[in-house]
């Protein structure tokens, strides 16, 4: 519980120039408070995100594993919904095992460098997902609109470099973040209204002017998510045109309908996005931001399985074949 918690105060920076103290204390925990208007519902919450997880580790596991066991699903698409399936599980594990503690046992309290780790983690797999959306749109786009050229365009060589950029960027992105929100000072309150550390949150904690901070970060941000946003919605757009060509009705609803769920993912993703890190202050309103941030770190883990390859014909067919072959051996 939040009661019992208390602020920790064992270490000692130098004041900035102009202030009359030598010196303040710093915060060596913070305390995750969380969903402030459902605290007394926090049983319920433990197995609603404990369902949400295993649903989330289960699906995306599945795959991941499928596409590097079954030589069929060894193909430039694949490739990239694996390493979607793997960002996701990381991405979920950065946070819900926190909410999980916190619901279950009371585990509000966090360290200062377990905070700070936890931040950087979970913007540079968010970066990452919006640098292999990207690609991913990019694949359909090229698979979709020059069907041809697809072989020769999308070789092993390609893919595998689009993918290594997007986890090398996606890492590489919130360094300069981390680095500032690290360089400030933190001496008072200690209670982050979220549940997980967050950029926003950590900075109206900070004992200092933050407007640098947050000009540096919705700067980075605006980047890389509005960037992204664009790109996907402008090959998204090609593909629906190209789609509208198609003569088979079948074959037009077919490809419409998938890419049509692809896209709905994307923009659960990408808009909350936009709302929580683009913003040109600091203000910030657990109850609302709590909810928004819900739909990019729970939902969409959770739904990209569902719309990216469980629906899928080839995902099923090796399902069915390792799970037969498991079953054979069980007999023998």
């Amino acid at each position: 519980m939040m009661t019992g918690a208390s602020l920790s105060v064992n270490e000692e920076y130098n004041q900035p120039s102009g202030s009359s103290n030598g010196t303040f204390s710093h915060v060596t925990e913070f305390i995750i408070f969380g969903f402030p208007s459902l605290q007394k519902y926090h049983i319920l919450l433990f197995c609603v995100f404990l369902f949400i997880y295993l649903f989330t580790i289960t699906g995306n596991g599945i795959i991941f594993f499928l596409v590097i066991l079954d030589q069929r699903l060894q193909t430039p698409m694949y490739f990239f919904v694996s390493n979607l399936s793997f960002l996701d599980m990381s991405y979920t594990s950065v946070t819900i095992p926190k909410m999980l503690a916190k619901f279950s046992m009371h585990l509000d309290t966090i360290s200062y460098t377990a905070c700070f780790v936890q931040m950087y983690m979970f913007l540079s797999l968010g970066s990452t997902e919006c640098l292999l959306l990207t690609v991913m749109a990019y694949d359909r786009y090229i698979a979709i609109c020059s069907p041809l050229h697809y072989p020769a365009i999308m070789d092993r060589r390609l893919y595998i470099i689009l993918s290594a950029a997007a986890w090398f960027g996606g890492f590489m992105t919130p360094f300069t973040v981390l680095i500032l929100a690290l360089n400030l000072p933190f001496c008072g309150p200690n209670i982050i209204h979220h549940y997980y550390c967050d950029h926003p949150p950590l900075l109206q904690l900070a004992c200092s002017n933050t407007s640098f901070n947050v000009a540096v970060g919705s700067s980075i941000a605006a980047f890389l998510i509005l960037i992204s946003f664009t790109l996907v919605i402008i090959s998204y757009f090609r593909i629906i045109l190209t789609i509208l060509k198609i003569n088979s009705n079948d074959g037009r609803k077919k490809t419409f309908s998938t890419c049509a769920s692809h896209f709905m993912v994307v923009n659960i993703f990408f808009l909350p996005l936009i709302f929580m890190y683009i913003r040109p202050t600091a203000s910030y309103s657990s109850d609302v931001d709590s909810v928004v941030a819900m739909l990019y770190t729970v939902l969409t883990p959770m739904m990209n399985p569902i719309i990216y390859s469980l629906r899928n014909k080839d995902i099923h067919k090796a399902f069915r074949k390792k799970l037969n072959c498991k079953c054979f051996r069980m007999r023998e």
